[in-house]
Protein backbone atom coordinates (compact mmCIF):
# COMPACT_ATOMS: atom_id res chain seq x y z
CA UNK A 1 0.00 0.00 0.00
CA UNK A 2 1.16 3.45 -0.46
CA UNK A 3 0.30 7.18 -0.82
CA UNK A 4 1.17 10.51 -1.79
CA UNK A 5 0.38 13.84 -1.75
CA UNK A 6 1.60 16.84 -3.07
CA UNK A 7 0.79 21.17 -3.96
CA UNK A 8 1.46 24.69 -3.95
CA UNK A 9 4.53 24.01 -6.20
CA UNK A 10 6.39 21.64 -4.31
CA UNK A 11 6.47 17.93 -4.20
CA UNK A 12 6.74 15.85 -1.31
CA UNK A 13 5.85 12.02 -0.97
CA UNK A 14 6.08 9.60 2.13
CA UNK A 15 4.43 6.51 2.03
CA UNK A 16 4.30 2.83 4.41
CA UNK A 17 4.84 -0.33 2.35
CA UNK A 18 3.98 -3.96 4.35
CA UNK A 19 5.17 -7.05 3.27
CA UNK A 20 2.77 -10.19 4.36
CA UNK A 21 2.85 -13.50 3.81
CA UNK A 22 0.21 -16.34 3.62
CA UNK A 23 -1.41 -16.23 7.03
CA UNK A 24 -0.39 -20.26 7.73
CA UNK A 25 3.49 -19.09 6.77
CA UNK A 26 2.98 -16.10 9.17
CA UNK A 27 1.51 -18.08 12.45
CA UNK A 28 4.01 -21.35 11.90
CA UNK A 29 6.53 -18.28 11.84
CA UNK A 30 5.59 -16.79 14.67
CA UNK A 31 5.09 -20.11 15.98
CA UNK A 32 8.92 -20.66 15.68
CA UNK A 33 9.70 -17.40 17.45
CA UNK A 34 7.89 -18.30 19.85
CA UNK A 35 10.05 -21.53 20.44
CA UNK A 36 13.01 -19.90 19.42
CA UNK A 37 12.69 -17.45 22.81
CA UNK A 38 11.95 -20.08 24.57
CA UNK A 39 14.88 -22.35 23.50
CA UNK A 40 17.11 -19.51 23.89
CA UNK A 41 15.70 -18.04 27.63
CA UNK A 42 16.83 -21.62 28.26
CA UNK A 43 20.35 -22.12 26.99
CA UNK A 44 21.74 -18.68 28.06
CA UNK A 45 21.94 -19.46 31.62
CA UNK A 46 21.50 -23.43 32.00
CA UNK A 47 23.16 -25.15 28.82
CA UNK A 48 26.80 -23.23 28.07
CA UNK A 49 28.88 -25.75 26.96
CA UNK A 50 32.02 -23.66 27.60
CA UNK A 51 31.07 -22.59 31.15
CA UNK A 52 32.21 -25.97 32.84
CA UNK A 53 35.59 -25.82 31.02
CA UNK A 54 39.23 -25.71 33.12
CA UNK A 55 42.22 -24.85 31.38
CA UNK A 56 44.51 -27.56 30.99
CA UNK A 57 47.92 -27.28 32.40
CA UNK A 58 50.70 -27.53 30.24
CA UNK A 59 53.70 -26.87 32.65
CA UNK A 60 52.21 -30.11 34.86
CA UNK A 61 51.65 -32.27 31.63
CA UNK A 62 55.44 -31.69 30.77
CA UNK A 63 57.67 -31.44 33.97
CA UNK A 64 55.69 -32.17 36.73
CA UNK A 65 52.53 -30.81 39.21
CA UNK A 66 54.80 -27.59 40.98
CA UNK A 67 57.52 -27.61 38.19
CA UNK A 68 58.08 -24.96 35.45
CA UNK A 69 60.69 -24.08 33.10
CA UNK A 70 62.87 -22.07 34.50
CA UNK A 71 63.45 -25.43 37.40
CA UNK A 72 65.35 -27.20 34.80
CA UNK A 73 68.86 -25.86 32.97
CA UNK A 74 68.68 -23.77 30.57
CA UNK A 75 69.45 -25.03 26.58
CA UNK A 76 72.90 -23.11 26.70
CA UNK A 77 73.91 -24.43 29.91
CA UNK A 78 73.26 -27.62 28.52
CA UNK A 79 75.31 -26.96 25.39
CA UNK A 80 78.20 -25.40 27.32
CA UNK A 81 77.99 -28.49 29.46
CA UNK A 82 78.10 -31.22 26.81
CA UNK A 83 79.27 -29.91 24.14
CA UNK A 84 81.42 -26.59 23.95
CA UNK A 85 82.80 -27.06 27.35
CA UNK A 86 83.93 -31.01 26.60
CA UNK A 87 87.78 -32.06 26.82
CA UNK A 88 87.71 -34.66 24.19
CA UNK A 89 91.21 -35.40 25.02
CA UNK A 90 90.54 -35.85 28.82
CA UNK A 91 87.52 -38.07 27.81
CA UNK A 92 89.60 -40.30 25.62
CA UNK A 93 92.00 -40.77 28.31
CA UNK A 94 89.15 -41.21 30.74
CA UNK A 95 87.68 -44.14 28.48
CA UNK A 96 91.30 -45.71 27.40
CA UNK A 97 91.75 -46.37 30.77
CA UNK A 98 88.76 -47.81 31.92
CA UNK A 99 88.56 -49.76 29.32
CA UNK A 100 91.99 -51.18 28.70
CA UNK A 101 93.24 -51.24 32.82
CA UNK A 102 89.60 -52.11 33.73
CA UNK A 103 88.58 -54.91 36.55
CA UNK A 104 87.56 -57.45 33.73
CA UNK A 105 90.55 -56.90 31.69
CA UNK A 106 92.65 -57.83 34.66
CA UNK A 107 90.78 -60.68 35.27
CA UNK A 108 91.06 -61.91 32.46
CA UNK A 109 94.92 -61.83 32.57
CA UNK A 110 94.69 -63.14 35.94
CA UNK A 111 92.84 -66.33 34.74
CA UNK A 112 94.85 -66.84 31.74
CA UNK A 113 98.14 -67.05 34.05
CA UNK A 114 96.82 -69.41 36.45
CA UNK A 115 95.67 -71.84 33.58
CA UNK A 116 99.46 -71.27 32.40
CA UNK A 117 100.58 -71.84 36.35
CA UNK A 118 98.45 -75.41 36.45
CA UNK A 119 99.84 -76.70 33.17
CA UNK A 120 103.45 -75.85 33.89
CA UNK A 121 103.29 -77.68 37.05
CA UNK A 122 100.83 -80.26 36.85
CA UNK A 123 102.42 -81.54 32.84
CA UNK A 124 105.59 -79.40 31.98
CA UNK A 125 107.82 -79.58 34.69
CA UNK A 126 106.91 -83.29 35.57
CA UNK A 127 108.08 -84.50 32.11
CA UNK A 128 111.50 -82.01 32.60
CA UNK A 129 112.13 -83.35 35.60
CA UNK A 130 112.07 -86.72 34.73
CA UNK A 131 113.61 -86.37 31.75
CA UNK A 132 116.50 -84.68 33.40
CA UNK A 133 116.44 -87.08 36.50
CA UNK A 134 116.74 -90.11 33.63
CA UNK A 135 119.99 -88.02 32.62
CA UNK A 136 121.02 -88.04 36.12
CA UNK A 137 121.20 -84.02 35.80
CA UNK A 138 119.10 -83.10 38.31
CA UNK A 139 121.48 -81.27 40.41
CA UNK A 140 123.19 -79.81 37.61
CA UNK A 141 123.31 -76.13 36.81
CA UNK A 142 121.39 -77.38 33.42
CA UNK A 143 118.58 -78.57 35.59
CA UNK A 144 118.23 -75.00 37.18
CA UNK A 145 118.83 -72.74 34.13
CA UNK A 146 116.10 -75.23 32.03
CA UNK A 147 113.65 -74.83 35.19
CA UNK A 148 114.15 -70.94 34.88
CA UNK A 149 112.95 -71.15 31.18
CA UNK A 150 110.26 -72.84 31.35
CA UNK A 151 109.09 -69.83 33.84
CA UNK A 152 110.31 -67.57 31.57
CA UNK A 153 108.53 -68.94 28.66
CA UNK A 154 105.27 -68.56 30.74
CA UNK A 155 105.56 -65.09 31.96
CA UNK A 156 106.38 -63.99 27.83
CA UNK A 157 103.17 -65.72 27.06
CA UNK A 158 101.09 -63.90 30.16
CA UNK A 159 102.49 -60.87 28.58
CA UNK A 160 101.45 -61.89 24.81
CA UNK A 161 97.89 -62.64 25.88
CA UNK A 162 98.11 -59.41 27.80
CA UNK A 163 99.37 -57.25 25.47
CA UNK A 164 96.73 -59.09 22.32
CA UNK A 165 93.89 -58.60 24.62
CA UNK A 166 94.40 -54.80 25.14
CA UNK A 167 95.47 -54.46 21.73
CA UNK A 168 91.65 -55.49 20.78
CA UNK A 169 90.71 -53.25 23.38
CA UNK A 170 92.12 -49.92 22.11
CA UNK A 171 89.62 -50.34 19.16
CA UNK A 172 86.81 -50.62 21.78
CA UNK A 173 88.26 -47.66 23.54
CA UNK A 174 87.71 -46.03 20.58
CA UNK A 175 84.40 -46.93 19.86
CA UNK A 176 83.33 -46.17 23.54
CA UNK A 177 85.00 -42.82 22.85
CA UNK A 178 83.27 -41.52 20.02
CA UNK A 179 79.63 -43.37 21.12
CA UNK A 180 80.71 -40.50 23.93
CA UNK A 181 80.70 -38.03 21.73
CA UNK A 182 77.45 -38.49 19.84
CA UNK A 183 75.87 -39.20 23.28
CA UNK A 184 76.76 -35.89 24.36
CA UNK A 185 75.84 -34.18 21.05
CA UNK A 186 72.17 -36.35 21.11
CA UNK A 187 71.54 -35.00 24.43
CA UNK A 188 71.51 -30.94 23.56
CA UNK A 189 70.04 -32.12 20.03
CA UNK A 190 66.89 -34.03 22.15
CA UNK A 191 66.89 -31.30 24.87
CA UNK A 192 66.38 -28.60 21.91
CA UNK A 193 63.80 -30.51 20.67
CA UNK A 194 61.75 -30.85 23.83
CA UNK A 195 62.28 -27.14 23.82
CA UNK A 196 60.66 -26.95 20.81
CA UNK A 197 57.44 -29.40 21.60
CA UNK A 198 57.01 -27.58 24.85
CA UNK A 199 56.84 -24.05 23.58
CA UNK A 200 54.28 -25.18 20.33
CA UNK A 201 52.18 -27.02 22.51
CA UNK A 202 52.24 -24.00 24.89
CA UNK A 203 51.14 -21.72 22.15
CA UNK A 204 48.62 -24.08 20.83
CA UNK A 205 47.41 -25.22 24.34
CA UNK A 206 47.39 -21.24 25.48
CA UNK A 207 45.28 -20.46 22.38
CA UNK A 208 42.93 -22.65 22.88
CA UNK A 209 42.51 -21.57 26.44
CA UNK A 210 41.74 -18.31 25.55
CA UNK A 211 39.66 -19.61 22.89
CA UNK A 212 37.13 -21.38 24.55
CA UNK A 213 37.12 -18.51 27.41
CA UNK A 214 36.04 -16.19 24.78
CA UNK A 215 32.88 -18.76 23.98
CA UNK A 216 31.99 -18.66 27.05
CA UNK A 217 31.59 -15.23 26.97
CA UNK A 218 30.32 -14.81 23.89
CA UNK A 219 27.84 -17.32 24.37
CA UNK A 220 24.98 -15.62 25.50
CA UNK A 221 25.76 -13.32 21.91
CA UNK A 222 25.87 -16.65 19.75
CA UNK A 223 22.32 -18.19 20.98
CA UNK A 224 21.41 -14.27 20.65
CA UNK A 225 22.68 -14.44 16.80
CA UNK A 226 20.81 -17.36 15.93
CA UNK A 227 17.28 -15.72 16.74
CA UNK A 228 18.54 -12.65 15.24
CA UNK A 229 18.74 -15.09 12.29
CA UNK A 230 15.32 -16.70 12.99
CA UNK A 231 13.61 -13.37 13.07
CA UNK A 232 14.94 -12.08 9.30
CA UNK A 233 13.87 -15.82 8.12
CA UNK A 234 11.15 -15.07 5.71
CA UNK A 235 13.67 -12.57 4.17
CA UNK A 236 15.85 -15.45 3.44
CA UNK A 237 18.50 -13.82 5.72
CA UNK A 238 21.59 -15.70 5.85
CA UNK A 239 22.92 -16.21 9.93
CA UNK A 240 27.16 -14.16 9.77
CA UNK A 241 28.89 -13.76 12.60
CA UNK A 242 32.45 -13.39 14.37
CA UNK A 243 31.54 -15.24 16.79
CA UNK A 244 34.36 -17.62 18.78
CA UNK A 245 32.59 -20.51 17.76
CA UNK A 246 33.81 -22.35 14.40
CA UNK A 247 31.54 -22.61 11.47
CA UNK A 248 27.95 -21.23 10.74
CA UNK A 249 24.61 -22.33 10.04
CA UNK A 250 22.63 -21.84 6.96
CA UNK A 251 19.40 -22.76 8.78
CA UNK A 252 18.01 -18.92 8.67
CA UNK A 253 18.34 -18.76 4.97
CA UNK A 254 17.23 -22.55 4.22
CA UNK A 255 14.34 -22.36 6.21
CA UNK A 256 13.86 -18.24 4.48
CA UNK A 257 14.00 -20.30 1.66
CA UNK A 258 11.68 -23.05 1.97
CA UNK A 259 8.91 -20.46 3.48
CA UNK A 260 9.46 -18.22 0.59
CA UNK A 261 9.51 -21.40 -2.24
CA UNK A 262 6.31 -22.05 -0.11
CA UNK A 263 4.48 -19.17 -0.76
CA UNK A 264 5.31 -19.00 -4.55
CA UNK A 265 4.58 -22.42 -5.29
CA UNK A 266 0.91 -21.84 -3.70
CA UNK A 267 0.22 -18.88 -5.63
CA UNK A 268 1.20 -20.99 -8.29
CA UNK A 269 -0.94 -23.93 -8.06
CA UNK A 270 -4.21 -22.12 -6.59
CA UNK A 271 -3.50 -23.82 -3.26
CA UNK A 272 -2.68 -27.08 -4.26
CA UNK A 273 -0.96 -28.39 -1.34
CA UNK A 274 1.54 -30.64 -4.12
CA UNK A 275 2.87 -27.16 -5.24
CA UNK A 276 3.51 -25.46 -1.80
CA UNK A 277 5.63 -29.12 -0.68
CA UNK A 278 7.59 -28.51 -4.45
CA UNK A 279 7.74 -24.68 -3.73
CA UNK A 280 9.51 -25.46 -0.16
CA UNK A 281 11.97 -28.09 -1.35
CA UNK A 282 13.11 -26.39 -4.07
CA UNK A 283 12.97 -22.86 -2.04
CA UNK A 284 15.29 -25.06 0.43
CA UNK A 285 17.68 -25.74 -2.23
CA UNK A 286 18.41 -22.33 -3.08
CA UNK A 287 18.88 -21.44 0.35
CA UNK A 288 22.01 -23.84 0.92
CA UNK A 289 23.29 -22.62 -2.57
Amino acid sequence: MGGSSGGGGSSSSSGTYTMRYADYIEVRHNEFLQTTAFYRQNLIPNNNPYGAYIDIPVDDGFFGAGYVLASFPALFDIYGKFVAGLDIEALWEQIYASTIDSPQTVTLVNAESMLLDDELESSILPKFMTGMRDLNAVMSSTFVIGKALLYDTKQKLISKFSAELKWKLITIAQDRWKAHLAWNTETVTSYARIFDLYFSAKNNITKMNFEYHAKNSLWAMEVLDYERANLGALQGAMKQTNSASSGGSSGGSVLGGALSGAAAGGMMTGGNPIGIAGGAILGGIAGLL
